[in-house]
């Protein structure tokens, strides 16, 4: 169909500023400085127009201008889908999103898979500051972040000391499980862990891996569970620690199974997430094994799943984290020196941990 050639040109900033009797600088006003106009001034431009068909400022251009996006950008190593559908995530999207609206500014989500290397979305994201989520020291999306002359804060990993940070002390937070278990009596352990790098390794890690790990929260808490057993008399090396990429319920449950098949004298299974602790809740089950009379599970994080299970953990502030990260990034004050904001932790003791099985007690397995 042909375009009609009596169709209206849309309103400029020039032409409803004509229209009103107005300077330029009025209109422009009413978008983006609205304090400066009265009510009614204001309120009269916007009507003007909406009668005009004059869109607004180009933000664009406004950007080009100022030189300000007006938007602060999560990068998250993960696919965008992983920011809705994992609990913790979404807490803590949640809490940068609170302090995003109080400072007025927009959030623009870059997501980049775990196993691409292509950073063009860091290249091109039109943001003011960058808060990086939990990502492993060696992660190109992470070195294209910092080659952009803009704020960075860092939440959970890697902590470095140049630049902002904020999250829990892993290592003493773990150190509260292990003490617990020790506790009640088990030294016969497994471990389930998210990924130690960005390599794809779904089966057990090496003593040598679990050193050499790129992502620090995971090392940590692999250390201080290594440290506080070995002090009580555990050969770490025999510990079987089972890794899995993908952080899902599914593999929690594998990777339980496989921790079984490896040790099946194990009486507590140590988990270094809740989803992770919950997928291995399932596989337990499914084996016919009570918990925790049979086999004692934790995990770490604080999801709300987690606290409907009864599950032993470690309780994080989620939103509290993500409210922390945007405050920093967002505070206009230049700091003098790298921030660095400790959140607590809290142990929770639930219904998924006791002693462990006599040595009278046996159960097998499927």
């Amino acid at each position: 169909m042909a375009r009609s050639t009596n169709a209206r040109r849309p309103a400029t900033l020039a032409s409803l500023a004509a229209e009103l009797g107005v300077s330029r600088t009025t209109v422009s006003n009413a978008y983006n400085r609205p304090d400066q106009l009265s009510p009614e001034l204001r309120k009269r431009v916007l009507e003007t127009a909406r009668r005009l068909g004059y869109p607004g400022p180009d933000p664009v251009a406004r950007s080009l201008r100022t030189r300000k996006a007006g938007a602060v950008g999560l990068l998250l190593t993960e696919n965008l889908s992983y920011a809705f559908r994992d609990p913790g995530a979404v807490g803590f999207l949640e809490g940068l999103a609170l302090a995003c609206e109080d400072a007025g500014q927009g959030l623009t989500l870059i997501p980049a898979s775990p196993e691409r290397e292509d950073v063009a979305s860091v290249h091109r994201a039109g943001v003011d500051g960058f808060v990086v989520y939990s990502v492993p020291e060696d992660d190109p999306h992470l070195a294209a972040v910092l080659e952009r002359p803009v704020p960075v804060v860092v939440c959970d990993q890697p902590r470095l000391d140049n630049l902002d940070w904020v999250g829990p002390d892993d290592r003493k937070a773990i150190k509260a499980v292990a003490d617990h278990l020790i506790g009640l009596g088990h030294r016969r352990i497994g471990v389930l862990c998210m990924r130690l790098a960005r390599g794809r390794n779904d089966g057990p890690a090496t003593v040598q891996r679990q050193a050499n790990a790129s992502f620090h929260v995971q090392k940590a808490r692999l250390t201080a569970l290594a440290e506080e057993f070995s002090e009580a008399g555990v050969d770490w090396t025999t510990v079987p620690v089972v890794e899995r990429f993908d952080h899902t319920l599914d593999s929690g449950a594998s990777a339980a199974a496989q921790a079984l098949e490896i040790d099946p004298e194990i009486t507590a299974l140590v988990c270094t997430s809740d989803i992770l602790a919950l997928g291995a809740l399932r596989e337990a089950r499914n084996r016919g094994l009570r918990v925790p009379e049979d086999l004692t599970i934790t995990g770490f994080d604080g999801i709300p799943d987690a606290e409907r299970a009864g599950l032993t953990t470690v309780r994080q502030p989620w939103l509290e984290k993500g409210r922390a990260a945007g405050r920093l990034l967002l505070e206009t004050a230049e700091p003098s020196r790298p921030r660095h904001i400790q959140l607590e932790t809290q142990l929770i003791t639930g219904s998924t941990s006791g002693p462990p099985r006599s040595g009278e007690e046996f159960w097998f397995g499927p």
